[in-house]
């Protein structure tokens, strides 16, 4: 029995939400998460895994579950590396809070043991640091419009706002007991740098809002990305915001104390790199307006057929851990009847048209086939606009 996971109500709950019945199995508490709570088991051959908010919940954990479902619903079309979601359930009654079941993903989180072959292989680990870079761009590639999400957050004075909003962060701290007070040294001419550097023009796109390596599975069997996971504050602004959180968790050193800690570290590329990239260490690329079809060209050691494009408009690249020779974007306008919306995409999958899903007991509503008796829920049952 694990505390705030009753197997008899999730049981009965499954079973009403038409997934693969039986006992079930092989129940595990998995660590890594420090607030939520995580359980991986095994029912009717099938694995998932469980997350739910703490057994303390905060007064918008609720929310912040139901968005992060919501979020990862969203991403299914995507080529973003994420946990693949299963079913959700907004209702509190069921396990005193709402929670969420998504795919297992064969993976290593790298901040609690890297797999064997980084340690063994500077070029896996090589590799690795620029699948993060990858990582934070495919995020931000993700057209949020065409998903569902243009309401997920206010990118309105977004950068505007991020300043001042770490600074009250920073100083709501003294409200804690047995804080003895910051001793970080330059808050205030950081500060000062920041607001004076602040960029007067940026496009608004989809941001994880916690991108670094703590928040990462790796492959085990090719170096790259597993997933990308933790999504519980991902909104719509700047998403180069991802990349500047990134490198500055990006350690120096393995002895750099204000960073995330990776070992080994050595043969990871520098955040220089991660940056601008050189021809043999990454790929750049170019986003192309909405409605366009884009192949690459690239030279003679790379192929250049064209890349499928998804179910919506954006932009495609290279896989995560891939090397690759310079290229650039060829796109020539794609009449947008060759584009599958994501309704569409969702309805040839049996997936809601409104991510949140609840149980239903018969039929189909909207034209979309009820799939485990899963039944779109109106958009009023979703958390609002954060920043």
């Amino acid at each position: 029995m694990i505390a705030g996971v009753d197997l008899d109500r999730l049981a009965g709950w499954m079973n009403d939400a038409g997934l693969a019945g039986g006992r079930i199995r092989s129940v595990e508490r998995l660590g890594g998460g420090t607030q939520n709570i995580l359980v991986r088991f095994e029912r009717g051959g099938r694995r998932y895994v469980l997350r739910r908010p703490p057994l303390h919940k905060r007064d918008n954990s609720d929310n912040t579950m139901r968005r992060e479902a919501r979020v990862l619903a969203a991403l299914a079309w995507s080529d973003d590396p994420h946990p693949r979601l299963i079913a959700a359930c907004g209702d509190t009654e069921v396990l005193g809070a709402a929670f969420y079941l998504m795919e297992q993903v064969d993976g290593a989180n790298p901040t609690v043991a890297l797999p064997r072959r980084y340690v063994e292989d500077r070029a896996w680990r090589w590799q690795l640091g620029l699948a993060m870079a990858d990582g934070a761009a495919a995020v931000g590639a993700v057209d949020h419009v065409a998903a569902g999400l243009a309401d997920l957050g206010r990118p309105e004075g977004y950068l505007e706002r991020q300043l001042s909003r770490w600074q009250r962060q920073l100083q709501s701290y003294a409200g804690l007991h047995g804080y003895a007070g910051s001793d970080l040294p330059g808050v205030d001419r950081i500060a000062t740098w920041l607001e004076r550097n602040r960029p007067s023009a940026w496009q608004p796109g989809l941001m994880h809002g916690d991108y670094h390596f703590g928040n990462v599975l790796c492959s085990p069997v090719q170096p790259g990305l597993a997933a990308i996971v933790d999504w519980e504050l991902t909104t719509v602004g700047d998403p180069l915001v991802d990349l500047g959180w990134l490198l500055a968790t990006w350690p120096d050193d393995e002895a750099d104390p204000r960073a995330v800690q990776v070992r080994p570290w050595d043969g990871f590329p520098t955040p220089a790199v991660l940056v601008a990239g050189t021809p043999s260490e990454a790929c750049a690329i170019s986003r192309p307006s909405p409605g366009t079809r884009c192949s690459p060209v690239t030279s003679s050691a790379s192929s250049s057929k064209a890349r499928t494009p998804g179910p919506g408009p954006g932009w495609r690249i290279r896989p995560s851990g891939i090397a690759c020779t310079p290229r650039r974007w060829r796109c020539s306008p794609t009449p947008a009847s060759a584009w599958r919306s994501p309704e569409d995409h969702r309805r040839s999958r049996g997936l809601p048209l409104e991510f949140w899903t609840t149980p239903c007991r018969s039929g189909s509503r909207r034209g979309v086939r009820c799939a485990g008796r899963l039944r779109p829920q109106p958009r009023s049952n979703f958390p609002g606009r954060t920043t």
